[in-house]
This record gives C-alpha cells, sequence and structure tokens, in this order.
C-alpha cells in the first residue's frame, strides 16, 4: 500500500514532466532564422542580336508584377546570351536598383532555343515555432531556458534584414568596405533639410470672433 501511494504521488510530476517542452540549458536559442528561397522564371523570345519586339516591356511588366526591389537576385539561366539580349536584359533590371548577377543559376526545364530565361531568385526569413510557450517556466528546477527564448530577437531579425541570404553566407566584405556604399545614408541624412526649417507662422493669442 505505501509502494502503490508514493507511485501514484509521483505520477502528476511525471505527466507534468512530459509536456514540459524542448530541455535547454545553454543562452543559444533553439529557434534560428530558417532562410528559403523561391526561384521565378520568365523565358523572353530573342530576335536577331538582341530581345524580340516588345519583350523588354514585357519583362518589365513582369517586374513589376513581381514587385522586383533589393535583396532579389536577378540572373539569366543560359550562358550563351552573352551578347545584346544579355545587354538589355540588364538595362531592365538597372531601372530597378539591381545589377544582373553573373552566376548562372539552374532551373528544371530546358531552355528553347531562340529564347532567354531570366530568373529571379527571392529569399525569405521565418523562425519556424515561434512563439513557443510549450515549456512551463513556472515548475522549472533544472536551469533550462524558457522554451520562448530567443523567439522575439530572431523573429525581428528575419523581419528586419533586407538581404536574408545574408544569414546565409554573410556580406561580402568588399561591400561592407566600400565607403561610398556606406556613406549614402550618411549623406542622404546630411542633406536633408530640417522638417522645422522656415520661419514660424504668427499666431494670436486673441481669440477670434
Amino acid at each position: 500500500m505505501t509502494k502503490r501511494s508514493l507511485l501514484l504521488a509521483t505520477l502528476p510530476a511525471l505527466l507534468l514532466g512530459g509536456c514540459m517542452g524542448t530541455t535547454n540549458r545553454g543562452l543559444e536559442s533553439v529557434h534560428q532564422p530558417v532562410v528559403a528561397r523561391n526561384d521565378y522564371a520568365l523565358d523572353l523570345a530573342t530576335g536577331g542580336r538582341g530581345l524580340a519586339p516588345g519583350e523588354g516591356r514585357r519583362l518589365a511588366g513582369w517586374m513589376d508584377a513581381m514587385h522586383l526591389g533589393f535583396g532579389d537576385r536577378v540572373a539569366i539561366d543560359e550562358a550563351a546570351y552573352a551578347g545584346a539580349a544579355r545587354d538589355e536584359v540588364a538595362a531592365v533590371v538597372a531601372s530597378y536598383g539591381l545589377l544582373l548577377s553573373d552566376d548562372r543559376p539552374v532551373t528544371d526545364a530546358p531552355v528553347t532555343p531562340g529564347t532567354v530565361r531570366v530568373v529571379i531568385s527571392r529569399m525569405h526569413a521565418s523562425v519556424p515555432g515561434c512563439p513557443d510557450w510549450s515549456r512551463n517556466s513556472s515548475n522549472e528546477f533544472d536551469a533550462n531556458t524558457s522554451s520562448n527564448y530567443g523567439c522575439a530577437v530572431n523573429t525581428n531579425l528575419a523581419a528586419m534584414i533586407a538581404r536574408p541570404s545574408d544569414l546565409v553566407h554573410g556580406a561580402d566584405p568588399q561591400t561592407l568596405a566600400d565607403t561610398t556604399v556606406n556613406r549614402k545614408a550618411i549623406d542622404a541624412y546630411i542633406k536633408k533639410a530640417p522638417t522645422g526649417a522656415g520661419t514660424l507662422q504668427a499666431t494670436s493669442t486673441k481669440g477670434g470672433n
């Protein structure tokens, strides 16, 4: 009878321990940003030495629909198209403030002769499993960190980073050392006119009728 009573008394504690979630006694969060990449392709017809008539406008319309912007990478799938067609594609990409990448992407379907394939690679960072309140921190006796530890910081990092690929392999050291690039934000801040510039509007303390 004594052994049975002891077993029944410890059963709730065992059940509670099974619902405590993932154990983590370190200071490194188990919830880390995960970067996913999606590739979007558009085949353009070529004519002569460059793109066929109207294909440049179709490319620009596609990029408008894709909301092309900073952080996206644009490349051509077939390296053989290094002539006028590539130059025309690069000119359209440049109008969005980007450079045509020299890296050749790999797509599943072969490129049809007489066409050039433009690929937009877009990355997205997120933190799966957050928020995580699976562990009851009110009954913590093993010095584990909260199951939600790191969710806020890493989720904000994933949401704010402009180029998610930097989370995978870091930024190019040459770009970081380019003082011209680094000064753009500072130069814009210095040249921006203060919001309070100009004369103040005269006001009267007397009430109007």
